[in-house]
Order: structure tokens, then C-alpha cells, then sequence
């Protein structure tokens, strides 16, 4: 059975291409309105859940945080393979760091990873929204991915690096 987000009725949130920009406990700049740090996010579901989704082909998709989670679980995917031949937590974050620096696509982009999954922008503030969204989701999931995928000493946790090799939904990493 696949893991559903817990963010199903959240009330009064923005979407933007029917992306929901929930709330994060994140000190990085961006459009995501701020959490309350006692409480858990979408980047925290998305962590926790990551290792038993990552084997699924299908998502039924009950609310539209779902597909932010689907969108972030493809996300840690890529950014785990990246990590792969990291050896140390230096190397890890470099690679995590030049991962954030390539250009966040959006729907109706062709390197959008998921066609159909969210709907196309109406303009192109809502595209720029949702980049600038998403970018700040991925920054501030990478960060606290390098905290699980690296034990405290600095050495990769192969209990997570040994994830990058599955495919999720069949989508071939790039």
C-alpha cells in the first residue's frame, strides 16, 4: 500500500498549476508560507515514506499533495544517485549543492519529469511561482536528506545510498 500525505484538507493554501505550496519548517528563502518547527511537514512525510514508496509503480493520488509527494520522492530518487559515489559528507553536499543549481523545470517544460501530473501554467507569474516553490522544496530537501543519507561521522548510510539504484514509477533517473 502506497503513503498518502497527511496534508489532505489544508485549508486556505495557494496552488499554483494545482501544486499546493504547503508550508515549510525551512530557514531558505522563497514563497512557502513558514511551519511551526513542532510540526511536521511535507518535506518530513516525504523522508519518512520515501523508502516503501520508492518501490511502488503506480500512485493513486487522493489529494493534490500527493503529487507534490510524488514529485519530491522522484526528487530524493535523483538526488540519491547523485550521491552515490560520494564517500564523504563533503562530497555529498558539494554534489547535493550543484544538483540546486541546475535550472528547476516546470510543467509543460520538456525536462519536466512528469507530464500531466500538474496542470500547465495559466501565466507565466504561475510558472515562476511554482519554479521558485519548487526550488526552495528541493533546497531544503536536499539539506535534510544529507542528514539521513550521512551518519554523524560523515560516512554514507548505505541503508539509504543503496536506494539510488531503484527506479520510482519507472521513471529512468537522468
Amino acid at each position: 500500500m502506497v503513503y498518502h500525505s497527511s496534508f489532505v484538507h489544508e485549508e486556505g493554501i495557494t496552488k499554483a498549476c494545482g501544486c499546493p505550496l504547503l508550508p515549510l519548517k525551512s530557514h531558505i528563502k522563497g514563497p512557502a508560507p513558514v511551519s511551526d518547527q513542532d510540526r511536521t511537514d511535507i518535506v518530513d512525510e516525504v523522508i519518512t515514506f520515501f523508502r516503501a514508496n520508492v518501490f511502488f509503480r503506480n500512485f493513486d493520488i487522493k489529494s493534490p499533495a500527493d503529487k507534490l509527494l510524488i514529485y519530491l520522492t522522484f526528487y530524493i530518487n535523483v538526488a540519491l544517485k547523485r550521491l552515490e559515489g560520494c564517500r564523504t559528507l563533503a562530497e555529498g553536499t558539494k554534489a547535493i549543492i550543484n544538483l540546486g543549481l541546475e535550472k528547476v523545470p516546470v510543467p509543460g517544460e520538456s525536462s519536466f519529469p512528469f507530464p500531466g501530473l500538474f496542470a500547465l501554467p495559466q501565466s507565466q507569474k504561475e510558472a515562476e511561482l511554482l519554479r521558485n516553490y519548487l526550488k526552495q522544496i528541493r533546497e531544503e530537501t536536499s539539506g535534510r536528506l544529507l542528514s539521513v543519507a550521512y551518519r554523524p561521522n560523515g560516512t554514507p548510510n548505505k541503508w539509504w545510498l543503496a536506494f539510488a539504484k531503484r527506479k520510482f514509477m519507472n521513471v529512468i533517473v537522468p
